[in-house]
Formats: C-alpha cells, sequence, structure tokens
C-alpha cells in the first residue's frame, strides 16, 4: 500500500512539473489559449444589441414615430406582414441571443436567412442592397465558424 501511496505520490509530483513547464512555455511565447466560447459569447451577445435595436426600429416604423415612406396603414398587405414578421422575429433573436441559448442562435439564422432570402428575391420587400447581403452573409460565415471552432475547443 505504500508502495502505491509513493508511485500516485510521485506521478502526481511529475504531471504538476509538466504542466509547470507548458505554463511557462506558454508565457515565454506569449500565446495564450483562445477560449472560442467565450468569444462566442461576446459574439452572441454584440449581435443580440444589434438585433434589439432593429426590432426597435422596425416598431417604432409601425408605430409611425419614424418618418417612413408611407404610414403603415396605407402599405399593402404584403408589407405591412413583412414589417410585422421582422418586428417580432428581430427581437425573439435578440433575446434569445443575449441568453446565448441554442434557440436564439437558431432565430437569429431564421431572422438573417429570411432578411437574405427577401433581399435576393423580392428586394422591393426589404430595405436592402448589395451592402447588406454582404454583412449579413458574412455575419453568419462568422457565427458558423466561431460556433465550430467553439464546440472543437471544448474536446
Amino acid at each position: 500500500m505504500t508502495i502505491l501511496k509513493g508511485l500516485l505520490a510521485k506521478r502526481e509530483q511529475t504531471d504538476g512539473a509538466e504542466r509547470g513547464v507548458l505554463e511557462a512555455l506558454r508565457e515565454s511565447t506569449g500565446v495564450a489559449h483562445i477560449r472560442w466560447s467565450r468569444i462566442l459569447v461576446w459574439f452572441m451577445r454584440l449581435m443580440a444589441v444589434v438585433w434589439m435595436v432593429l426590432g426597435l426600429t422596425t416598431w417604432a416604423d409601425i408605430l409611425g414615430i419614424l418618418p417612413a415612406a408611407a404610414p403603415f396603414e396605407d402599405r399593402t398587405f404584403g408589407a405591412q406582414a413583412t414589417l410585422v414578421y421582422f418586428a417580432v422575429l428581430n427581437l425573439v433573436a435578440a433575446v434569445g441571443l443575449w441568453l446565448t441559448s441554442t434557440w436564439g442562435g437558431i432565430m437569429w439564422l431564421l431572422a438573417v436567412m429570411s432578411q437574405l432570402i427577401l433581399a435576393i428575391f423580392v428586394p422591393r420587400a426589404v430595405a436592402s442592397g448589395s451592402f447588406t447581403i454582404v454583412m449579413f452573409s458574412l455575419l453568419i460565415a462568422i457565427y458558423l465558424t466561431i460556433s465550430w471552432l467553439a464546440a472543437h475547443d471544448q474536446e
């Protein structure tokens, strides 16, 4: 029994020494381990703020607070439905993103993809341009990349 305790103590000392060497190596090279899960949380929170502003801006447009091309009541039924859809979806996505929940990311992807699809196939339905299409596509790529890196970071 004493021999087993001695071997375990020696192994713990070796593991501690190896950990110390690794920490010293990281400090000397200046390379810190990137926590992708933390970066994902910050990205999701940043997108939550942006989408909260988008949702509130859409509601302000519906309520007539913002000067619009036409009052909400005078718009076509399709334009009204699109505005209400994004007003609700953007706020729901913002809350889910802020909570860093899986459903928040899915709702955000639904909101962004809906905006992209409408911008590409029905450009008159949403206020968009080539810059918006490129930015939304880039945000999707960044989100998927960071999510993938965060998932593989924990392995």
